[in-house]
């Protein structure tokens, strides 16, 4: 035996870190997650930690329960560990592009994805839409259209697309306050998902009013609004429930949905694929999809759409 070491063997069995307290994760900064731990019904409070050794490479994200280990005072000093994050309900991805096999997950745990466009300045892009509603299928999320600046623009051509696929949807003015909105996301986790300057901030402070979060403008020339938010945020809402801000997005990949996925992801044309023949790639004239549109069980805009997606994954392909 060596001088100075021990004579009991080593061991791979991780400690079980009973002792844990339960958080929310509500933010991420540089390797520093800030969590809430409720200490009573009544007092919780907000503490700094870093990742365990013991948890490897698991990702840490905004909305994942984990436990706490350490100094959970909240003291400005303290300092605890995250030794274990609770399984997911759900998990919010994204790609940097369709040719992208990097995964990126954007929040944990969130029920409800709302999806923030603006009707106007900047101008409704539908394909960000349709990918956002994609996303939420895939990770088990109900989706919600939110419809920013109406006194810029009538909603009306972008509801007469969305409105027949039964997606919920809300519209909201600037300068008033948005009821309706908070009705929606009452009780729930809800996560905002949106382009650089919709409003996504402008929604946040008059839903949380001490979030305070800065609000940008819109480039005149290029028709792209400023970042204004860098990382996820969750805050708790007054009336109950939560939202998670997120960073203004300029594109959305979903390169981690398998292309044969991708139908489910518009509903109004899976029964309209039926009648494709056997393995279609939906992008020659044997697709069946061309006279469903043109039966008018779908819009154009979606069909062209859902082969943009395709087209994109070949092009990755090659």
């Amino acid at each position: 035996m060596r001088p100075g070491r021990g004579s009991r063997p080593r061991t791979r069995q991780r400690p079980a870190h009973e002792d844990a307290v339960t958080a929310l994760v509500i933010a991420v900064d540089r390797g520093r997650y800030r969590c809430l731990v409720r200490h009573s019904r009544r007092r919780q409070v907000a503490v700094t930690a870093m990742r365990a050794r013991e948890l490897g490479r698991k990702g840490v994200v905004v909305g994942d329960t984990v436990g706490l280990v350490g100094d959970v005072s909240g003291e400005p000093d303290a300092l605890a560990r995250v030794v274990r994050v609770e399984p997911r309900t759900s998990v919010l991805r994204r790609t940097a592009d369709d040719t992208d096999d990097v995964e990126r997950v954007i929040v944990a745990n969130a029920e409800q994805l709302v999806v923030v466009t603006a009707l106007a300045d900047p101008e409704p892009r539908t394909g960000m839409i349709d990918r956002c509603l994609v996303a939420a299928r895939d990770a088990g999320m109900d989706a919600l259209l939110c419809l920013t600046k109406a006194d810029l623009a009538d909603p009306a051509g972008l509801l007469e697309i969305y409105g027949p696929l039964g997606v919920p949807h809300v519209v909201t003015r600037r300068g008033e306050d948005p009821a309706a909105l908070r009705a929606l996301l009452k009780d729930r986790m809800s996560v905002l998902v949106g382009h650089s300057g919709v409003g996504k901030s402008t929604l946040v402070n008059a839903l949380v009013p001490q979030a305070d979060r800065a609000v940008g403008h819109v480039n005149a020339v290029t028709g792209r609004g400023r970042h204004t938010s860098s990382s996820a945020l969750a805050l708790e809402l007054p009336d109950g429930g939560w939202i998670i801000d997120t960073p203004g997005v300029r594109s959305f990949g979903l390169a981690h949905i398998p292309p044969e996925e991708l139908i489910f992801g518009f509903p109004d044309l899976v029964e309209g694929s039926t009648a494709c023949p056997p393995q279609c790639s939906h992008l020659d004239e044997r697709c069946a999809l061309d006279a469903w549109v043109t039966e008018g069980r779908s819009s154009p805009q979606r069909l062209e759409s859902f082969r943009r997606f395709l087209t994109n994954r070949d092009e990755t392909a090659d």
